[in-house]
């Protein structure tokens, strides 16, 4: 029986193409690839963040134009109450 023709199997560390080895270049795409979804993930959360500060902002404006409104109407208040007083000490 001869074994010339039976395959051998060795250890050998394969051959280095550079830029052109397709495991170099799948580690790379994946660098690549965990990289923008390191960037959208600070994307979101920056999103997240400027959206709840909008929300924030709009609440406040909301209660500022609430209270410039009841601040009006107890000065009008206030305006009438002092001319029946002024009246009402003639």
């Amino acid at each position: 029986m001869s074994h010339e023709n039976e395959a051998k199997i060795t250890n050998e560390p394969k051959e280095d193409r550079g830029s052109l080895d397709l495991a170099f270049l799948i580690e790379k795409h994946k660098e690549e690839i965990w990289n923008y979804k390191q960037k959208e993930s600070e994307w979101i959360k920056t999103e997240n963040l400027l959206n709840g500060s909008k929300k924030i902002i709009d609440e406040l404006s909301a209660k500022l134009v609430e209270q410039v409104r009841i601040i009006s109407e107890l000065n009008f208040e206030l305006t009438k109450l002092k001319k029946e007083l002024a009246d009402k000490s003639k």
